[in-house]
């Protein structure tokens, strides 16, 4: 048994087994014993948490029966959550990028007038840092340092802070290759380089990798009805997230615009260099 489990192992792709069968397992395992047998009237009692696991692992008998059949009900669950957050994170990676499906442009068009009004441009914030700074607040200038950090220098026009990046450089790639990244972008991968081509699969696997972090904290979030400690790590594993998804977005943008520049600069005739 264990040969087969290390075997399995072998032929599973890393990436897919601690990124998704993993979490996975863990997520099937706070549910059904932190939500299904402590609960918060007993969140806290890890003997009750123990004598019910051993329970269920302790197989004699008529139990026999029942416990497999209650293993496979876990093996089947742990699946199904590996295999359906993929197909959740490209949603949320959807709206992450600002392409809202018809039915909520509507909440995407309020959300965007939000952050018109709530934009400051980075030169404005720069000022307010250096008065903060001068009237010995420094909190609040350090604030308003990585605000304007962290902002763009034009009004937003996408309902998500990611969106108003990505578009910023497909724009900045239209601008300096004349092409449209949406339509070059597989033409791309099929021309360049190796090297390219896996810097830009990497920086792709990690904003994916950040969509699907923030599925698992909203799973997590939602077992808190049942036994809040998941909920608290729900939000923990949310805030990580989003900033992994931020500097996801960053580097996605940045190596799509080097990778553009670098293949346009070899094989454009009327730039310096090309053929």
């Amino acid at each position: 048994m264990v040969g087969l489990l290390l075997e399995l192992q072998k032929r599973i792709p890393d990436r897919w087994f601690l990124r998704r069968l993993l979490p996975a397992t863990l997520f099937v395992a706070v549910a059904v014993v932190g939500g299904g047998q402590l609960g918060q009237r007993h969140w806290g009692d890890l003997g009750l948490a123990r004598d019910r696991i051993a329970g269920a692992l302790r197989w004699s008998g008529a139990a026999a029966g029942d416990g497999v059949a209650t293993l496979v009900l876990v093996a089947v669950a742990v699946a199904g959550a590996a295999f359906a957050v993929p197909f959740a994170a490209a949603a949320v990676g959807a709206l992450v990028s600002g392409a809202w499906p018809w039915w909520l442009a509507p909440l995407g068009r309020r959300l965007t007038r939000w952050r018109v009004r709530r934009w400051v441009p980075p030169r404005e914030a720069g000022v307010e840092a250096v008065r903060a700074r001068a009237a010995g607040r420094e909190w609040r200038a350090a604030r308003l340092d990585a605000r304007r950090a962290r902002t763009a220098s034009v009004s937003p026009g996408c309902p998500t802070w990611s969106g108003d990046r990505l578009r910023a450089a497909e724009e900045r790639v239209g601008r300096a290759t004349g092409a449209d990244v949406s339509e070059a972008w597989t033409r791309l991968l099929l021309a360049v380089p190796d090297a390219s081509r896996v810097a830009l699969s990497d920086a792709r696997d990690a904003y994916a990798g950040a969509c699907e972090a923030l599925v698992w904290s909203a799973a997590f979030t939602l077992v808190g009805i049942w036994w809040w400690p998941a909920a608290l790590v729900g939000v923990l594993l949310w805030t990580a997230s989003w900033h992994s998804l931020r500097r996801a977005v960053e580097e996605l943008c940045r190596t799509t615009e080097a990778v553009f520049a670098l293949q346009y600069a070899d094989t454009d005739p009327r730039r310096p260099g090309g053929p």
